[in-house]
């Protein structure tokens, strides 16, 4: 593979990336760096990518990696902020101009709900989270990232699920909606 094509695989991943860096940093400057650490990582050591290897699982680790040594070295853990919204909202706006706009709000309130759960997850359970049911890594490319066994990511994962759905679970849209 050819550095422009690696590149260029590379860069389809790009989103993906970005998602799962403020998923770890909980910051957008610190995600946008950590993208930036995680591309420069995977350009200088593209010569031990396997041919049909999976690209995208590999830049989960390397991200996953810089991370966890950035983590180290600054021994005070990651930051705490909000979560930009805008970038969620515009995938929503060609489905909003022909909605009700009472539906449109209660999508609106869902998603906000099912973010402040998922950040609201202790790490490991927020993490397992957003590569399975998100991203869609299968349970062994998890395992890889993560180094554990499989059956170690599936039972934290029903854990996960089980807390999320915890926090879902009180939630009630038609209150919600009431109460505005």
């Amino acid at each position: 593979m050819s550095t422009a094509t690696f590149s260029h695989a590379a860069l389809e991943h790009l989103d993906s990336l970005y998602g799962y860096a403020l998923i770890l940093t909980r910051d957008q400057t610190a995600a946008e760096d950590l993208v930036q650490e995680t591309y420069l990582r995977a350009v200088r050591a593209f010569g031990q990518l396997t041919p049909n290897s999976n690209l995208k699982g590999w830049l989960f680790v390397i991200m996953r990696n810089a991370w966890l040594n950035q983590l180290r070295h600054n021994r005070s853990g990651p930051r705490f902020v909000e979560l930009d919204d805008e970038n969620v909202e515009s995938v929503y706006q060609n489905d909003r101009v022909n909605e009700d706009p009472h539906v449109v709000y209660l999508r609106k309130l869902e998603r906000e709900q099912i973010r402040v759960a998922i950040a609201d997850l202790p790490e490991l359970y927020r993490e397992i989270i957003v590569l399975r049911d998100l991203e869609g890594f299968s349970y062994q490319e998890i395992a890889t990232m993560l180094s554990c066994p499989a059956g170690t990511v599936m039972s934290r994962l029903g854990r996960a699920r089980a807390k999320l759905k915890r926090a879902l679970v009180s939630w009630q849209p038609r209150s919600a909606a009431r109460a505005v």
